[in-house]
This record gives structure tokens, sequence and C-alpha cells, in this order.
């Protein structure tokens, strides 16, 4: 009994000594978690219920800030070295814009949404009520997928985005159509799926159960500096789009292989390349469209001396082509040589859609444009 009373004893007094012990061994430490600001921060940029939108930038040793949105807009600085202005109000849209700093291009740094490539700008989203066709809403959600690939025509390493519909998880037996949609000149993967809301217009419309579902693959198009937005360099975009994206999308996910069920369209350069390599492989893709394309606007440019199978067989190319869409801004230079193309066409008796819409070279046509393309696609 005595022996288990000195050990309780023993016991107590360890644990008694343990953390005099652990403070003995502390530290010096002068960190103290910072206290909570009182006041929430606010957000950059800020959007108000009139639509009006206030910007904001720290650059406090700066001399001459502006904001470069439709147009230059100066900023003022107060004493703790924040530059802001106001502007607006503006119409619900998709917006770039970006500053200039003592002459220097800066992007929103506290703004995570942005359009990467040799434009590279912030985004601003003001949204409208009701929602627009391209703003997220409460219906079924998709999924946005990144794959890896290697470019065997190029020999680089590339990344492409696929945009996966609803219904292939809750249809999990279906097969889907494939669209493929390339980006512009100086733009990159990420421009169609993030700037050009591909996905969300189309989650959108098939809520409303104006599209058929399908995936869209929106690859890198190369660039007119590497080859890949000149004709000659097409040939080697459609290898590569052949050899390495078409196989990789067709062994991952559940897709139809057919003509009947592929398109191909695209913005710009992707609009002359989705149009040459669409109308010249007509044994893979049976829906072509193409927005604001450079190459067809030329004033140079014949369709009978460039694409001379097509015209020479217009019942031929008709009963294989499923849909040929044709787009453009009304203020874009590019307006006047899409209108001779759609008159050449006529004259060829080659079916076709025209769309056009208000606005320059810029992606809220872009987006309206492939509005007006989606519905048409698959149609049965």
């Amino acid at each position: 009994m005595r022996s288990k009373l000195l050990l309780l004893i023993l016991v107590s007094l360890l644990a008694w000594a343990a953390p005099a012990q652990l403070h003995a061994q502390r530290r010096g430490n002068t960190y103290r978690t910072p206290p909570r600001p009182t006041d929430a921060p606010k957000p950059f940029p800020e959007v108000h219920r009139d639509r009006t939108v206030t910007f904001r930038v720290v650059a406090p040793r700066s001399t001459k800030v502006t904001l470069r949105l439709d147009g230059e807009h100066a900023m003022t600085r107060d004493a703790s070295g924040v530059w802001t202005v106001t502007i607006g109000p503006l119409a619900p849209e998709v917006y770039e814009y970006f500053f200039m700093i003592d002459g220097v291009k800066v992007l929103d740094a506290r703004n995570p949404s942005v359009k990467m490539g040799e434009f590279a700008a912030s985004l601003l989203d003001v949204g409208g009520v009701p929602a627009r066709f391209d703003q997220a809403r409460d219906v079924p959600h998709g999924t946005l997928q990144l794959l890896t690939y290697t470019s065997s025509s190029f020999q680089k390493r590339r990344t492409l985005y696929v945009y996966v519909p609803p219904q292939y998880d809750s249809e999990p037996t279906r097969r889907f159509p494939v669209l493929y949609l390339r980006h512009g000149n100086g733009d990159d993967e990420t421009a169609w799926p993030f700037q050009g809301r591909a996905g969300i217009i189309l989650e959108n419309l098939l809520a409303e159960k104006k599209a058929m579902p399908m995936l869209i693959v929106m690859p890198y198009g190369e660039s007119t500096a590497t080859g890949g937005g000149m004709p000659e360099g097409y040939e080697r975009v459609y290898r590569e789009l052949q050899d390495d994206v078409m196989p990789l999308v067709e062994s991952r996910f559940r897709v139809f292989t057919d003509r009947e069920n592929r398109a191909i369209a695209g913005l710009s350069m992707g609009g002359g390349q989705a149009f040459t390599i669409g109308l010249r492989h007509l044994d893979s893709f049976g829906w072509v469209g193409e927005f604001s394309s450079g190459l067809l606007s030329d004033d140079n440019f014949r369709i009978a001396s460039y694409l001379p199978k097509l015209v020479a067989d217009p019942e031929g190319t008709n009963a294989k082509l499923r849909l040929l869409f044709l787009s453009c801004g009304t203020e874009d230079p590019r307006y006047a040589g899409h209108l001779n193309l759609v008159d050449d066409l006529k004259s060829l008796s080659i079916r076709h859609v025209w769309y056009s819409t208000p606005g320059a070279h810029e992606f809220k046509v872009w987006r309206h444009s492939l509005l007006e393309f989606l519905p048409l696609l698959f149609r049965r």
C-alpha cells in the first residue's frame, strides 16, 4: 500500500514539473497574430448596384496612373497611396481592362479573372438582371477538364481544355458529339473557356433545351508568329488535330468518332484554321463555323482558287456539309470581306448561314456568334 502511495506522489510531481520544464525550453518569439481589421476590405474592382464600377490599385510611389477600359480614365491617389476611379454605368458585359502605371501596363493583381496570352488583360464581369446568356446561372453545370499531350507536328508539350456537359455523368451509357473550338492569334487555350465562356453559354442553352449536349474541345492553336496562323501552316495544325488531339479526346471520353458528330469552329485566326481544315476535310467534319476570320476577309481572297474542289462540285459539297456558319461584327474591318464571301457562296449555290452582330474584333461579338452557332449543331 505504501509503495502505491509513493508511486502516485512521484507521478504527480512529474506531471507538475513537465509544464515548467517545457516552459523553460521555449525560445524567444516576438511574433504576434495581427489584429483582424475592423473594416472588410473593399473589392477590386467594385461593381455598384447602379452598374458604376470603382477601380483601385495600390501604387504609393507612382506619379501617374490611368485605367484603360474602352478608353483611358485618369485615376486619383489618396494619402495611403491607393489610386481610384469610378466609371459607368456600364452595360452588362464582360470587359477587358488594365492599368498604366507611370507608362507601364499592369494587370489588376487583386482580380483573379484574367485573359492570358499576348494581349493579356484583367476581366470585369458586369452582371445583368436577368442574367446574361454568358453569365453563370442556377442550372445543371458540366465540368472543365485540362489534358496534356505532346504535339507531334510542333514537337512541344501542349495542354487543352475540354468542357464536358452535365449529361455526361447523368447518362453514363450515352455517347456525345464533339465541337473543336479554336482561339485567335495572340491568345491561347484559356481564351474560349474563360473569356469566351463557351461552357457557360452551352449549359445555359442546354437548360433551355435549345442545344444538343456535346463536348467542347479547346486546344492551343499556335499563332501567326510560329506559323500556325498562316495558310501554309494550316496543314501542320491539322496534323496535330488529326494525329494528337482527336485520338486523345476519343480515347478519354465517350464520344462519337464519325463526321456527322464532329464540328470545328474558331474565331479570327482560329476561324481561318477551322474554315480551311473543315472544308478541306469533309470526311472528318460535317459542321464548320468561322467567326471574323482575317484570311477570308482579305481583298485578295477568292474561294474558287483557295478551295477549288469545294466549288467544283456544289451539289457534292452541300450533300456532305451539314452546316457552314459565317459571322462577323458590323464594326470589324473584316466585315466587308465577309459580305463579299457571302455573295460568292450564294453565286456558287453553296448553302451557308450568315450572322452579324454589332461590335468590332472582340469577344463580345464572338460570344454572340457562339450563342447562334451552338443550337444549329448536330441536329438531325
